[in-house]
């Protein structure tokens, strides 16, 4: 991998990127409901052009993104990749948004990386994945139920 990856909109075939998305988002037809209505930033090597990580920006209206899905691939963790690409999604939708939300699952390792890049908490969406997702979500030993979102200003 590149010191120096090179971060990519992605306007057209996005499925291509299934796998990382998954990582993610771990329900395809979940991932349906906002890929294509949402703008794909992909992180590659400059020279290999491979990429390894992904994330999906969302527009909510009255100046408010959502941060739908954020992926690095398993080799690519806690090398600073995930942060990288927030940081450059922060510039890219501050003139258009004053406030970035994101939602996940009430995991320690999950929500303190969002806290990490200058999120705060919002709210919660109670019973979110047991309520849309056809199977149990666990992540460190605990089922996922609520939805927690944090936001950001931009």
């Amino acid at each position: 991998m590149n010191d120096s990856p090179e971060i990519c909109l992605v306007s057209s075939d996005k499925k291509r990127y299934l796998s990382l998305l998954l990582l993610a988002d771990e329900q395809e037809s979940m991932i349906d409901r906002y890929l294509e209505r949402g703008d794909l930033y992909v992180m590659r090597d400059k020279q290999a052009h491979d990429a390894f990580a992904v994330a999906v920006v969302t527009l909510e209206g009255e100046g408010v993104c959502e941060l739908k899905n954020l992926a690095v691939s398993p080799q690519c963790q806690r090398k600073g990749m995930g942060k990288r690409m927030v940081e450059y999604l922060f510039g890219r939708y501050k003139g258009m948004c004053h406030t970035m939300l994101v939602g996940t699952g009430d995991s320690r390792q999950t929500v303190g990386f969002y806290l990490s890049c200058g999120f705060t908490y919002s709210h919660t969406v109670p019973d979110f994945f047991t309520q849309h997702y056809d199977h149990l979500i666990v992540e460190e030993g605990q089922v996922l139920r609520d939805m927690l979102y944090f936001r950001r200003t931009l």
